[in-house]
């Protein structure tokens, strides 16, 4: 039997048109933050399987580099000393040119011919006699070259991933833009490297009490005064305008934290060196928000015929009255009829 549909259903057509950046509507906790500063996703996932937590090549790929280091020392070190412990329970007499005066000496050798073994050295000082302890001489062999395998595909997979340094001020601004107000944040490269094709999407998040009394976090796209430059060699500060149009416009600092805004920011651009999209990741809650406020300058005057920024001040504001000459007279009604007006 069909089911048949003459016409569109009103929800379903709401449903279509409602704007989602992945997080969907019910997590509506106003001490949940959905994107860190750092760009992770505040997400846990439970239940998982062992292996999904464990997660290790995106681990090893991801991390910092002194972890990554540490790491691998860490694993070289307890591979040897297990190894070394084989040894001994073999018996270090077995290994030709081990000095066996002392407990200490018969260990040392036995963990240092591990380490020469395991990455395929070889001196010669120490040698293998007897099958056992050349049976386990040759395993180590074996996992010591797919050891380093691993371990040189997992640096050149680290050396090779392009990655957007890109930071962000610690604060977003309501700040004064043109003749009326703007929400506003900068941005800057942190590498030499060249950017180019950059853009920026912002998307901001507010719970909002439905009719029936359920409420429900909606989504907003904000529109911006530029969302994409063909060179981003400087610093870059993205505006969005406050109008009539904008989520934003009416609603006052109080209203936007108890609300639980949160504006995610997300970069994409081409860099020039492997040719590949990068991509950066960022939220400012409404608490980050100052209200009032101008981004003091970065540029650095020098005799030399060079532009030089100051990236220490990219989050270096000014404290500026919204409601000043930049707001225009015709909107002082308006601004009257609204108990916090923003814009």
């Amino acid at each position: 039997m069909k089911i048949l549909h003459k016409h569109k259903d009103k929800l379903l057509e709401a449903e279509e048109q409602r704007k989602d950046v992945g997080f969907g509507t019910q997590i509506t906790d106003p001490a949940t933050r959905l994107v860190n500063r750092d760009g992770s996703f505040n997400v846990k996932r439970l239940n998982t399987s062992r292996w999904a937590k464990l997660n290790l090549f995106n681990r090893l790929i991801t991390c910092s580099w002194q972890r990554f280091i540490a790491m691998v020392m860490v694993v070289f070190i307890l591979t040897n000393l297990l190894f070394a412990f084989f040894y001994e329970i073999i018996g270090v007499q077995h290994l030709h040119g081990a000095d066996l005066s002392t407990p200490t000496t018969r260990f040392w050798d036995a963990f240092f011919f591990s380490a020469q073994t395991l990455t395929t050295v070889g001196y010669g000082r120490i040698a293998p006699y007897g099958f056992w302890m050349s049976f386990v001489a040759s395993i180590e062999s074996l996992m010591g070259l797919l050891a380093f395998a691993i371990a040189t595909g997992l640096l050149y997979g680290r050396f090779s991933r392009p990655i957007a340094r890109i930071i962000y001020s610690e604060n977003a601004l309501i700040s004064p833009y043109l003749d009326i107000t703007g929400l506003m944040f900068r941005i800057i490269n942190e590498r030499s490297h060249q950017l180019i094709d950059a853009q920026v999407e912002v998307t901001m998040s507010m719970l909002e009490k439905q009719p029936d009394g359920k409420t429900l976090r909606r989504y907003y796209s904000l529109e911006l005064e530029r969302s994409k430059v063909s060179f981003f060699p400087t610093n870059w500060t993205l505006v969005h305008p406050i109008t009539e149009e904008s989520p934003l416009f009416g609603i006052s600092h109080e209203e936007l934290i108890a609300n639980d805004g949160e504006m995610m920011v997300l970069f994409k651009a081409t860099e020039d060196t492997f040719n590949q999209m990068v991509q950066s990741r960022t939220s400012y809650h409404a608490r980050e928000i100052v209200w009032g406020a101008k981004f003091a300058s970065i540029l650095v005057q020098n005799s030399e015929q060079v532009i030089s920024l100051d990236v220490s001040k990219l989050s270096d504001y000014n404290e500026v009255p919204l409601f000043s000459e930049y707001v225009p007279k015709i909107k002082e009604e308006t601004n009257k009829q609204s108990d916090n007006f923003i814009g």
